[in-house]
Formats: structure tokens, sequence, C-alpha cells
């Protein structure tokens, strides 16, 4: 059988990277039968600051900084990002309509000019080549949460179960991590592991900031606690992997989703802001389900089906392309 090629278009954004990955990672897990070959897009001016619907034919978007479109073309292309828009529709228009392009967000262009378009449900789009979903899509498994529990295992040797991943992210356009805010996390989280016993695994993000990372170190000093530092390899995956519940920041869509994929207790840290964004919206869908629970200073424990679209819009994708 002829090997079978997929590329993921992004702008290089992990974010983006995750949700195309994951998506083209479990269309290949199916068969096995799927090489991966990862594209930067990078376009150059004018086109960057330009919408995909304004960029002429032969235009692909692709600038000096981003990898080449050529042929042979793939069979499926996932792509992600404002950036990857246009590229995606030009690699379906030189390869002669053959290669199925599937986009990883809400296009804010007509769907229609995808084969398929993957909407989280917040975004509120439908249509007949629109499959919607709940949360983000990701590359967690069941398998890879194993492996990095086991890789990441020793370092959290010494605290004590039950285990609480925290997952800080930090400033975006809607939501702001102030420094009273940590301050009151970074309180809750040293009662938690002084009058409730537990042990408690954090991984900072890039978004953060230097002083909330302070805050925290400073705040947790003597309690059962390992703050990453951003030293080494991120120990993200294994924390999620070794975790009995998770408490996570609600400025990351795509945070939350995977802490969902676990099947385990999540509950969310409002930040300041939000008000009336696709966010909540999305915040409130999970409450509603009985997916998630704010964070108050406690852990609750429940249970939910494991949040695994990544899995249904790749047994769908293949469906769409004849290979089901």
């Amino acid at each position: 059988m002829t090997q079978r090629t997929i590329w993921t278009l992004t702008d290089d954004k992990i974010g983006m990277i995750n949700q195309a990955l994951g998506l083209a990672e479990a269309v290949a897990r199916i068969d096995g039968d799927w090489r991966i070959v990862e594209k930067k897009i990078a376009p150059a001016a004018p086109w960057k600051w330009l919408p995909p619907l304004l960029w002429p034919a032969g235009v692909d978007g692709v600038g000096p900084d981003g990898d080449a479109l050529d042929p042979p073309w793939p069979d499926l292309v996932v792509s992600c990002g404002r950036t990857a828009v246009g590229p995606a529709l030009a690699v379906k228009r030189e390869s002669d309509r053959n290669t199925f392009i599937v986009n990883a967000q809400h296009p804010r262009i007509s769907s229609e000019r995808f084969d398929l378009v993957v909407a989280q449900s917040h975004d509120v789009l439908s249509g007949s080549n629109v499959m919607v979903i709940r949360g983000s899509l990701n590359r967690i498994t069941a398998e890879k949460l194993a492996v990095a529990a086991e890789r990441f295992r020793p370092m959290l040797a010494d605290l004590p179960r039950p285990l609480v991943a925290v997952l800080i992210g930090g400033d975006n356009k809607v939501y702001r991590l102030t420094p009273a805010v940590t301050r009151r996390l970074a309180d809750d989280l040293a009662r938690l592991a002084e009058a409730g016993g537990y042990g408690l695994a954090i991984t900072p993000s890039r978004r953060t900031g230097a002083d909330n990372e302070t805050i925290l170190r400073e705040r947790l000093a003597g309690s059962a606690a390992v703050v990453w530092d951003g030293v080494g390899e991120n120990p993200y995956l294994g924390f999620l992997g070794l975790a009995d519940a998770i408490v996570v920041t609600c400025d990351s869509v795509n945070m939350v989703s995977e802490a969902c994929s676990t099947g385990n207790p999540v509950h969310v840290v409002d930040l300041e802001g939000g008000g009336d964004s696709k966010f909540e919206r999305f915040h409130r869908e999970l409450r509603d389900a009985g997916v998630t629970k704010p964070f108050a200073g406690t852990i609750e424990s429940w249970s939910y089906p494991a949040m695994d679209e990544t899995e249904r819009v790749a047994a769908e994708v293949r469906r769409r392309m004849g290979l089901a």
C-alpha cells in the first residue's frame, strides 16, 4: 500500500501546533500508513496583515521564514491559525482539488472553502462541512501520559498523595493574571498542601511572568510542592499523567481541554477579565456538563467521560476521505 502524506500548516505557535499535530497523529494512528510533515507558515508582507480572501491567486502566504509548499502535494492538510488559512486554500487549488483540507479552528471565512472545518462549540459555527467539538484538539493519549508519568515520576517522588497538577497560564487578550490573583492562588495551594496533605506539581507557562513566578515560589516555600523552573524538558505531560486532580487557570482553552482529556477532576481558576467572551462560553459549557468545577481552594471528587474529541474527529476525516 502506498504511504499517504499529511501536512500540518501552522504559524509555529505551540497551541496551534498541538491542535494540528494532534489531529494528524490521530488520523495516522488508525492504520499507521501515513507520513506527517510539519510546515511552518510565515507570510511575507503585505499578506501577513491581510485576510486570506484578499490574497490573489498564486500567493500561498509563505515568506522567506516559512517552509515551501511544493509538489508532490499531500493527501491531507490540517491547518490551524489565521495565517494558515490562505496556504491551505492554495494547496487545495494547486493540487487540482485533490488534497483534502481540514481547518482546525473557525477560519473566519466561509467554511465551504474547506472540506471540513473543526469548530469549537463556543465559536457558534454550523454547516454541512462543520464538525463541532467541545474544547480543542490536542495530542494527549493514554499512552503518552503513561510514558511521561514514568519519565517524571522521580521528580515528584518526595511529594505526598493525592497529587494535584497545577497548570498556570497568564495574560492574554481576555484575561489577566495579576499579582493579586497569583497571591490568592498561591495561598490557596499552600493551604491544600498543609491542611489537606496534598502534593503539588506546578508548571508555569511563558505567559505567567517572572514576577508571578516569584510570588508562587515565595508563598509555597516549605510546602509539599514542586514548581518547574523552566530548565530542561517540560514536565507538563508527566504532571498530567501522575495527577489525581488538576487545577488550571482559565486563560487557555487548550490547557483546560488537555486537562479534561485525563478524566480526572479539573478545577478552573478564574482570572481577572473574561466578560462575555468565547472563553466564558466555553467554561460555562464545561461546568454545565459536569466536566469542570471552579477552584475555591478545595479539591472535590467527581467523574465524567474523559474528553476524546480528537479521535472522534480523526474517524470523521477518514470517513469523509473515503478511507473508512
